[in-house]
């Protein structure tokens, strides 16, 4: 009763409070249903997908309704999405990516609801119940990788992201890495989202200009795969095959740039796999309320290159549905 009578009390707060528009939801949750809100930073990226595929699959069984909003990497857009879910009720929200930090005002909102919160990549913090996703662990091994295959020196553009907390974590792990390698001198430049692709692309041109394919060890590195891909697009485009790219998260297109050898790596992420492992989460908030041990999981990645994508694909032929 004292969380319902919270609730309230924080919908009708947030009702007469909220000043800033937010893109209209797509789904709606029926009122006999658990409502799980879920607040992406880019709903379209692929691993973003299979996250919220998970999530949907997972709450399928339980029949909980999904809805998903996409903050199109706007802090601003996430705060007010929370306050939006508080004042329709949500039973959980779902953080997709935001740190915890750049979205304070609306864990605020949804802890004096009574509401928890779920976040996949976004980090603990008070108001969040369960993590999983963190960007460091998943960023460890290509980035050890990357290092041994330019032999510990050479020239490195980082094309990095600092709105999410994957992208920056996984940062982190590339300095702390390379501070082991002095003689790897490192380029950032920071894409945005929307328009990952093409920062990424323009990027990777001003760069190149004044690198000649000359026997220097090139690499790219993307705090992500689209990034990556950008940059593959403009390799092509120069016809240069002498720089190596390294990517995260293993969607499909950079598995399909491996196989073609454009590719040097990437490092899977089963962003489906976290979905259902965060619904399975939620369902036991919801049973245990504050009995709930609050968590933070990792989900194990794998390095994919050139020397195991055949294997791989055998092994999870999922991997490859999108690709045309």
């Amino acid at each position: 009763k004292e969380r319902i009578m919270k609730k309230q009390i924080a919908m009708l707060t947030a009702l007469a409070t909220l000043t800033m528009a937010v893109a209209p939801i797509s789904v709606l949750a029926d009122e006999e249903k658990v409502d799980i809100a879920v607040v992406s930073i880019s709903a379209a990226d692929s691993n973003n997908v299979r996250y919220i595929k998970g999530l949907e699959d997972g709450a399928e069984q339980y029949g909980y309704e999904v809805s998903v909003l996409d903050a199109d990497g706007s802090t601003d857009k996430a705060n007010s999405a929370f306050a939006n879910f508080v004042s329709r009720g949500a039973d959980v929200i779902v953080d997709m990516v935001f740190p915890a930090t750049s979205i304070a005002t609306g864990l605020k909102s949804a802890e004096d609801a009574g509401i928890p919160v779920v976040t996949w990549g976004g980090g603990m913090a008070d108001g969040v119940w369960y993590t999983n996703g963190s960007g460091g662990p998943t960023a460890t091994d290509v980035i050890k990788k990357m290092i041994e295959d330019m032999d510990g020196e050479g020239e490195l553009l980082a094309l990095t992201y600092h709105e999410g907390q994957v992208a920056r974590d996984r940062e982190a792990i590339l300095d702390e890495l390379l501070a082991d390698y002095p003689d790897i001198e490192v380029t950032k430049n920071e894409v945005n989202i929307p328009g990952t692709l093409q920062n990424a692309m323009e990027y990777a041109n001003a760069w190149l200009a004044s690198r000649p394919a000359d026997g220097t060890n090139y690499a790219v590195w993307g705090s992500w795969d689209d990034p990556a891909l950008g940059a593959i697009s403009t390799l092509k485009q120069m016809g240069r095959t002498d720089v190596k790219v390294y990517g995260q998260n293993g969607n499909a297109d950079a598995l399909q740039a491996i196989l073609d050898g454009t590719m040097t790596a990437t490092s899977w992420q089963s962003g489906y796999d976290e979905g259902i492992a965060a619904m399975e989460a939620i369902h036991e908030i919801l049973e245990k309320g504050e009995e709930f041990e609050k968590t933070e999981e990792v989900v194990p990645v794998v390095v994919v290159t050139a020397d195991n994508i055949e294997k791989f694909i055998e092994e999870h032929p999922e991997t490859m549905e999108n690709v045309q």
